[in-house]
């Protein structure tokens, strides 16, 4: 009986990823520890909001790099009372300029500031649970330098109104 020689075929199989499998999980676990690196070097001030009704200690989180700014609260399940979030931006932004609440589990409150950190108008954005394209988004419909978020009706809880004034060392 002639011998033959058999060749051996590398198939590939659920258990065995392939060189594109293993560079897609590769890449998206840079992502995932950029993530976490540039949100552990968020700053964390104290600020006080300075309001009729006297003045509100917060702890905020200070979203600088427009990488922040873009993940903001995103994902994140719930928010400690008397805390939040401060985007900060290098020029003033246009009234036009906008946030949305795109894989955002929880109402939020959110107030435009000025340079000097004066509320110049306010809105309550509600989650949103539908696709990407569907989210609503919220106008400032002032120019702005900052934007504060914190839980929904915490302005309310302090009585902010416009002209109120965010104060915190940056």
């Amino acid at each position: 009986m002639p011998q033959t020689r058999s060749t051996l075929t590398r198939r590939s199989s659920p258990s065995m990823p392939t060189g594109i499998g293993i560079t897609a999980l590769f890449l998206t676990g840079i992502a995932m520890i950029a993530l976490v690196v540039e949100r552990q070097a968020m700053q964390e001030v104290v600020g006080q909001m300075a309001t009729q009704d006297g003045r509100h200690e917060l702890a905020l989180e200070v979203a600088r790099t427009s990488r922040q700014r873009r993940h903001g609260l995103m994902e994140r399940p719930s928010l400690p009372a008397n805390t939040g979030m401060l985007f900060t931006y290098d020029e003033q932004q246009p009234a036009q300029s906008s946030f949305w609440m795109f894989k955002t589990r929880f109402p939020i409150d959110i107030a435009f500031l000025d340079q000097q950190g004066s509320v110049l108008s306010m809105a309550t954005m509600p989650p949103c649970t539908r696709q990407r394209e569907d989210c609503p988004r919220y106008p400032a419909g002032v120019p702005f330098w900052m934007a504060l978020e914190l839980n929904a009706g915490a302005f309310d809880a302090m009585g902010v109104e416009v002209g109120d004034r965010l104060e915190v060392d940056l």
